[in-house]
């Protein structure tokens, strides 16, 4: 006899999208072979789901909702499932992200989770630890689905110069990296500016920072240490550290000239050619 991992639904939500899907799929009568030609997956693949063994992606929980007919359960589910992955210590800022009315990052050595490309946020991931990489990247690039909200957020980010030239996963991947940035323009709710080498001292010589503002909680300010996150709703240090980012907006380059900059670093580097 065929042993099936039985699962206890209510131990994570991982788990209970596994016995979701189980549960409605042999309600189908179908069996994770016939299931996954239906999906364009394995039924391997299936199978790994239903037992806990495999992260779901969006991708993956649209297909099941149009095959079992759940009427965009799997899609909802997924978000609390890829949240679930995320380290420990970054789930309350994936929370914050997901709630704010306002995000003004600034961001020293590196193109922001929010902004990066697969390719990009897959080298980054897999710096120091490439176990579970592909589930990895899937959650961190599924946070930029607040991005898809009715009410999405304004997202402003000044990067430095560095962060641009910074080679993450080799050319191919930076031509895609930045190419990905400048597809930006021209949208109100994402804005880019880059703080040039020309700059010199600036306000965020100390580090990386996120400001975080609501529409009726009070902001939120989030800087970063290596497994660890520090988030503070101190009056006086979010308004410290919001006058810092009006004087890195004032020292970057302007939404346009960031643009170009970027163009012209792609072109340089990487031979890319835009029109």
């Amino acid at each position: 006899m065929t042993h099936i991992n039985v699962l206890d639904p209510g131990a994570s939500p991982l788990d209970y999208y596994g016995f979701e899907l189980r549960r409605l799929r042999e309600a189908a009568e179908l069996t994770q072979r016939q299931l996954g030609d239906i999906l364009n997956y394995t039924g391997s693949l299936v199978g790994q789901v239903e037992t806990a063994r495999k992260v779901p992606t969006l991708e993956f929980s649209e297909r099941v909702d149009a095959a079992l007919g759940t009427g965009g359960l799997f899609s909802r589910l997924v978000e609390l499932v890829l949240r679930s992955q995320l380290p420990s210590w970054f789930r309350q800022v994936a929370e914050l992200q997901a709630r704010a009315a306002e995000i003004y990052s600034f961001e020293m050595g590196m193109v922001p989770g929010l902004l990066q490309t697969r390719a990009y946020a897959r080298a980054v991931l897999g710096a120091m630890d490439r176990a579970d990489l592909d589930d990895r990247t899937a959650v961190r690039l599924a946070r930029q689905r607040i991005f898809e909200k009715a009410e999405p957020p304004l997202f402003w980010v000044v990067l430095s110069e560095a962060s641009l030239y910074q080679e993450i996963g080799g050319p191919e991947t930076m031509r895609e990296q930045l190419a990905y940035l400048l597809a930006f323009q021209g949208n109100p709710l994402i804005n880019i500016q880059v703080l040039p080498f020309s700059a010199g001292a600036h306000a965020g010589m100390t580090g990386s920072f996120d400001i975080y503002r609501f529409r009726s909680d009070p902001a939120i300010l989030y800087t970063e240490g290596y497994g660890s996150a520090h988030p503070s709703a101190n009056p006086d240090t979010v308004t410290y550290c919001s006058l810092r980012y009006d004087h890195l907006q004032a020292a970057a380059l302007s939404l346009k000239d960031s643009a170009e900059l970027i163009r012209r670093l792609m072109e340089e580097r990487y031979g890319d050619q835009l029109a």
